[in-house]
């Protein structure tokens, strides 16, 4: 077995596991990943010189393809109501024809970290197919410098292979496509899709798994610090935009995406940030539209014009278009991806009903509740078969990544916000004016106005109202903003049937919380809205 590569590799790749590859290309920088890609045929140079690249029918995540090997460590540690299990046996099989697979393939290397504190991160090793793929994930995670190489053990190892395809009566998969994660091996196996998240995302989920036996918090959501050090944590899932409001060119951000808690404080677990492109705007998301223009962004189905030149209105791909680039590709973006103690947590939702009110504020027990419900629309685009926003209800703001019963990091949550002090904040970015289809979606400057004044203390001092269903603060009045937005009954043509909606979803919200009610405490059932009769 041949190593080439830029420097001959300490830790090579486990020759009775992977011994079948001819040529194993390790820890390639930017421009030499780039490179190869192009001359791969793997994308396309844009206009700019990014990276313009195709994953063919998988434009998401396949979210009923992945799978979590259930063992003595999971048995009883993993929430199986929402993770799929594979058999070891099948994971065995799994494995050992991914090995066969790679018979004949060169493939590239990235040694990289998952956690930017010292005290937690843990070490990755990503072995890809494509080179895309390889700068992508060296773009997402964090890069060790050039001496921590030499010495690099792997605590974690991601094979990813688009071109195998799992066999259903084999592997106990549902279909060819597989991601399958073993947190006893510590090993992630991807199979038949090109779409680069489920990489990123598979770390994440090791990472929701390992990391509350440390009392550490995974958050899936964005972190950013103040002028005066306050930092604000955005939570919330793909499209109710934690992304966009966290790249603020007045705010330092610390990361895009994913973020652990600890004693130490917030600290990112990655190195770049994955941005949906879809009607990206110079106007209203400047850092992020400059970012996708640079050398080296990879453009994720993103259509280009006759001039090469990316068209983030054009969605005949998908709408979950995304680009990956480092972090640093943002001004004003943290050199440590690590800060102090949080002032402000926000839960981003899309209400697709229109009622929720653009900003109100939550006591502890009421961001667990919200917390654990993750009410938001589904983006159209960000999973297969998803055409149009649906209200949704996902725990933790990201369930499909977590293993763990929502309850330990909901607890977490809580525990954390009292000893801190932090406030909470519920921020409504998606319909007013009444529901998806008559009303409107939420001006986003609107919404950073709003942000702006929670995260400056100014939402401390204005007179506030208590919402009869819901329970929480809502201010009454904003300097810059319309005051008839704050109360959205106010923004309905029909007010009775904002009444009615608004019954409609305190009842979903109760309905979904019945199944988290045994395993919380009194304080915080008391916390779900109230329904009039």
């Amino acid at each position: 077995m041949r190593h080439e590569g830029r420097f001959n590799h300490a830790n090579p790749l486990d020759p009775d596991m992977f011994g079948l590859a001819d040529v194993a290309i390790y820890n390639l920088i930017q421009p030499e990943l780039f490179e190869l890609a192009i001359a791969r045929n793997e994308g396309v140079v844009t206009a700019d010189g990014a990276l313009r690249v195709l994953t063919g029918q998988h434009t998401g995540r396949s979210a009923n393809d992945k799978f979590v090997v259930r063992d003595e460590l999971t048995e009883h540690t993993v929430w199986w109501d929402n993770n799929a299990a594979m058999s070891e046996e099948h994971f065995a099989r799994l494995k050992q024809d991914f090995v066969r697979h790679m018979r004949g393939k060169t493939l590239f290397v990235q040694d990289l970290y998952a956690g930017a504190d010292p005290d937690y991160r843990i070490r990755v090793r990503v072995v890809a197919e494509n080179a895309w793929h390889a700068l992508f994930i060296r773009y997402l995670l964090r890069r060790p410098e050039f001496a921590d190489l030499a010495t690099f053990r792997e605590e974690l190892t991601v094979i990813d292979l688009p071109s195998f395809k799992a066999d259903p009566a084999l592997h106990g998969t549902r279909s060819s496509t597989v991601i399958a994660l073993n947190f006893r091996e510590r090993l992630v196996l991807i199979g038949d899709t090109s779409y680069a998240g489920e990489m990123k995302k598979s770390v994440f989920t090791t990472l929701n798994f390992l990391l509350p036996d440390q009392n550490v918090l995974p958050m899936h959501c964005s972190a950013n610090v103040g002028e005066k050090g306050d930092v604000a944590l955005f939570f919330g899932l793909s499209g109710t935009g934690k992304t966009t409001l966290s790249s603020d060119s007045t705010r330092t951000l610390i990361g895009d995406d994913e973020h652990g808690w600890s004693d130490n404080g917030i600290f990112n677990f990655e190195g770049g940030c994955y941005a949906k492109t879809l009607n990206l705007s110079p106007k209203a998301e400047p850092e992020i539209y400059a970012a996708c223009r640079r050398f080296g962004t990879v453009l994720e189905n993103v259509v280009l014009d006759d001039v090469r030149a990316p068209d983030f209105s054009d969605d005949r791909y998908t709408q979950n278009g995304r680009a990956a680039y480092p972090l640093h590709y943002i001004p004003n973006a943290s050199r440590t991806g690590m800060a102090g103690q949080p002032d402000n947590v926000i839960f981003l939702t899309a209400d697709a009903f229109g009622v929720l009110p653009p900003i109100a504020r939550l006591t502890p027990e009421q961001a667990m509740f919200h917390f654990l419900s993750g009410y938001t629309a589904k983006v159209a685009g960000t999973e297969k078969g998803v055409t149009e926003p649906q209200a949704t209800f996902s725990a933790c703001f990201g369930a499909p990544f977590m293993p763990r019963h929502p309850a330990v990091y909901g607890e977490m949550l809580k525990g954390r916000l009292r000893r801190t002090g932090a406030a909470c904040w519920l921020v409504n970015t998606g319909w007013t004016g009444g529901p998806y289809g008559e009303g409107y979606r939420m001006p986003i400057m609107e919404t950073r106005a709003l942000l702006r004044a929670a995260l400056e203390g100014r939402l401390n001092e204005v007179p506030t109202r208590t919402d009869p269903i819901f329970g929480f603060e809502v201010p009454l009045e904003v300097p810059g903003v319309d005051p008839k937005l704050l109360n959205p009954r106010d923004t309905w043509k029909d007010p009775a049937a904002y009444d009615e909606q608004a019954r409609k979803l305190a009842a979903m919200f109760n309905e979904n919380f019945a199944r988290f009610a045994d395993h919380v405490d009194e304080s915080v059932r008391a916390a779900a809205p109230k329904v009039p009769v």
